[in-house]
């Protein structure tokens, strides 16, 4: 077959099944541009074999089962499998990280609820510090800090009073 013949033919056969060869594609390997990279290869072989083309099936049939076949042998490619490891590592880290929003609002949050700590008496900054950020118990505390067990649980919800006004106050936490 001659060239210029075969490349109207090709250019038709484009033309008209170009889009649900794509679509075809597409329900394979489930991205746009690779679908698009599939139907472009289907073109290529189309164009080396049309001369070969015996017309015991239609056109279509034909053109579908090179699509088929070429994302068949797409989806088994070491390439694609490596893309999806990576991209299934990627989404599962990433599912366990927070965002960056999440980091910002964290920080925010963290930094304002600092700021509230620092805006209490040392008493009541001390106990507050033992006890939410190093998580001693009220017995730990009043070892460390030399107190009565009583002592440390007043200062404790004393701080606790204050800082729930300064946050109601700030409007920051609801």
């Amino acid at each position: 077959m001659e060239e210029g013949k075969k490349e109207d033919i090709l250019e038709k056969i484009m033309i008209e099944h170009g889009s649900d060869l794509v679509r075809l594609a597409f329900s394979y390997v489930k991205d746009k541009e690779t679908a698009k990279d599939m139907v472009q290869n289907t073109f290529i072989k189309c164009y080396e074999n049309l001369g070969d083309f015996r017309f015991e099936s239609s056109i279509k049939t034909w053109l579908y089962r090179i699509t088929i076949n070429q994302c068949k042998d797409y989806l088994r490619s070491w390439h694609y499998r490596k893309v999806q490891a990576k991209s299934f590592l990627e989404s599962t880290i990433t599912s366990f990280l927070p965002s960056v929003e999440d980091k910002v609002i964290t920080n925010t949050e963290q930094e304002e609820m600092k700021g509230f700590i620092f805006s209490l008496p040392d008493n009541y900054r001390e106990v507050i510090f033992l006890y939410y950020y190093k998580s001693l118990s009220i017995d730990e505390i009043a070892g460390v800090t030399d107190l009565n067990t009583n002592t440390v649980k007043t200062r404790l919800r004393r701080a606790k009073q204050r800082l729930k006004v300064l946050i109601e106050e700030a409007n920051v936490y609801g």
